[in-house]
């Protein structure tokens, strides 16, 4: 049984950058009625607030991106292209809307014989079986079903820095240096030029 601890409101009460490279290496736990599915966070991406065009809360607090103005340490899951549910982790202090976006991870242990990876946001909370409205405002601080244990072991891969997946609508926003991702890990998602 795993017993790194939990991280806290505190770890994600932080600016959503830092957040999302210290999330790198990180457990995230699925729990089922059947015993837990664990996976190793390899890939995120940063939406620092209002001001950045990528991100939800932009165009202003909708009913849609409300959970991005609340406390720290609850998912933000939203549906896009109308099959696809993609889990974020809301940070910062209450009413910045910020927010980590989980992108890609590999399944721990890696000998586990399941999915050996989730690379790409979709593959992620398909695989867990995240969705909206199920999840969405959960807390993932707590032990409950979805949470976030800290990192297992000491981590020795590389760090990669990339502008961010899918938003060129954000104009200069778009090449802002806020994906992060684990270098060559099977989990990280997109063209293999971006893997590297």
């Amino acid at each position: 049984m795993n017993r790194n601890p939990c991280l806290s409101r505190s770890f994600f009460e932080r600016d959503a950058e830092t957040v999302a490279k210290d999330l790198l290496g990180c457990l995230l736990v699925r729990r089922f009625s059947g015993g837990d599915r664990i996976c190793r966070i390899v890939e995120t991406e940063a939406y620092v607030g209002t001001h950045d065009l990528a991100c939800h809360a932009s165009k202003g607090r909708t009913p849609r991106c409300e959970p991005l103005f609340g406390e720290a340490g609850h998912a933000y899951v939203y549906f896009v292209y109308g099959m696809h549910h993609l889990l974020n982790v809301v940070t910062g202090s209450v009413g910045e809307a910020q927010a980590v976006l989980i992108r890609g991870a590999e399944a721990w242990p890696s000998s586990c014989k399941r999915d050996r990876s989730f690379a790409g946001p979709a593959k992620l909370c398909k695989a867990l079986e995240i969705t909206t409205p199920w999840h969405n405002r959960l807390d993932v601080c707590a032990d409950g079903e979805i949470h976030f244990l800290s990192r297992s072991g000491r981590m020795n891969q590389e760090i990669g820095v990339t502008p961010r997946i899918g938003v060129d609508y954000a104009g200069e926003w778009a090449l802002a240096p806020l994906r992060f991702y684990l270098r060559g890990s099977e989990g990280v998602s997109g063209p293999s030029r971006l893997r590297r």
